[in-house]
């Protein structure tokens, strides 16, 4: 099972099991999630947080034509709403619509329309988890504090288990981000910064602070 507990803040990406899962998505929204670009533009509201259509379109160096288009089909399947405490008439700012998202791609025939998309969207989910850890990894001791780096945690251990052993190992491991997922989803403040949780958990790292 791959599981993405997201809301418009806060994001809790896991495989296996996790504390109280949230129901697997259907398959209309799920055939419309799996267009490669609809998981990039929800990944970046969830990374970034709001953002007009034009600046998603400059951050995936796509038009602001396609960015909007796509952006009204996630709308239309509630993965994303206006954000109405910012923009303008002219211009509408995005936002990520709160609530999870979890795959599992084991109740699809393996050539089934479903198992097709799940696979997608999770191999965008994968990538995006590479993408993130890799910049931190790269860039972060030059561009964040000493404080952030220390405070992170690039975490990797191998050992035996059994499968009711890995199962309450899964259990555990996503009781305590979704704890922290609930008590912290609303804060904000100028001593915060949007933090990436793997098990790994880091801080992501803009474009401009990786050089590009």
């Amino acid at each position: 099972m791959a599981a993405d507990e997201l809301t418009d803040q806060s994001e809790h990406e896991t495989r296996g099991a996790v504390h109280t899962p949230p129901p697997v998505l259907e398959s209309a929204r799920l055939k419309a999630l799996s267009h490669p670009l609809r998981v990039q533009l929800l990944n970046a509201l969830t990374n970034y947080g709001p953002a007009t259509a034009s600046g998603l379109a400059v951050r995936l160096g796509e038009s602001s034509g396609v960015t909007s288009y796509h952006l009204r089909q996630l709308e239309r399947h509630g993965f994303v709403q206006e954000d109405h405490a910012q923009g303008t008439a002219r211009e509408r700012y995005w936002m990520r619509s709160p609530g999870s998202l979890t795959l599992d791609p084991t109740i699809y025939a393996p050539d089934s329309a479903e198992r097709i998309a799940a696979d997608a969207v999770a191999g965008e989910w994968e990538r995006e988890r590479t993408r993130l850890l890799g910049a931190f990894l790269r860039y972060g001791a030059d561009a964040l504090p000493v404080d952030w780096v220390e405070s992170s945690g690039v975490m990797s251990s191998t050992l035996s288990l059994t499968r009711e052993q890995l199962d309450a190992l899964s259990t555990e491991l996503g009781a305590v981000v979704t704890a922290y997922v609930q008590r912290y989803r609303e804060q904000r403040g100028d001593d915060t910064r949007r933090v990436r949780i793997d098990v790994n958990a880091f801080p992501i790292l803009d474009g401009e602070e990786v050089g590009r």
